[in-house]
């Protein structure tokens, strides 16, 4: 398990997945804010005044953070921290709505599409939910292999 955690190589095809993910889901965001915003408004959690904020803002932070896990660039810690937080808050926000029966497009991947009955939107929250939890293990380990090879690293260093 320990050999796991620490696999650098686990780490950076996470890493790409993962930010590959909220690249993806960031673009249908960017290109219509107004469906974002009424997805938003549908949680029933985010203040009135800051829905639009939020619409606006949270694809190009979700792209950004994405592309920095994606390139592997220096700020990919931030990159994964960010995500991380995001993860969590959507994890909250989702687990927040199947608690109140509150059946609602996730807004994840996709803007408005067809109707979908109540039991289908409870069981699509439930795969979000359980896939944003795969995420922030898969996030979790890319910061677990990342102190690792800095340890190696500092007593290699150590003994020479």
């Amino acid at each position: 398990m320990k050999r796991i955690l620490e696999s650098q190589w686990l780490a950076t095809r996470l890493q790409v997945i993962i930010g590959v993910a909220f690249v993806w889901a960031s673009l249908h965001k960017i290109a219509d804010p107004p469906d974002f915003a009424k997805m938003i408004f549908n949680y029933k959690i985010t203040p009135c005044q800051l829905i639009n904020l939020a619409a606006i803002y949270m694809p190009w932070i979700e792209i950004a953070a994405g592309a920095a896990l994606v390139l592997g660039l220096r700020g990919r810690r931030g990159g994964a921290a960010i995500v991380g937080a995001l993860l969590l808050v959507f994890i909250g926000a989702i687990g927040i709505n199947l608690l109140r029966g509150n059946p609602i497009e996730c807004g994840c991947f996709e803007g408005s599409g067809p109707p979908k009955t109540r039991d289908e939107l409870f069981f699509d929250m439930w795969v979000v939910l359980l896939r944003d939890v795969a995420m922030v293990l898969g996030i979790i380990q890319i910061f677990i292999a990342e102190h690792a090879a800095a340890v190696r690293k500092a007593l290699a260093a150590t003994r020479a």
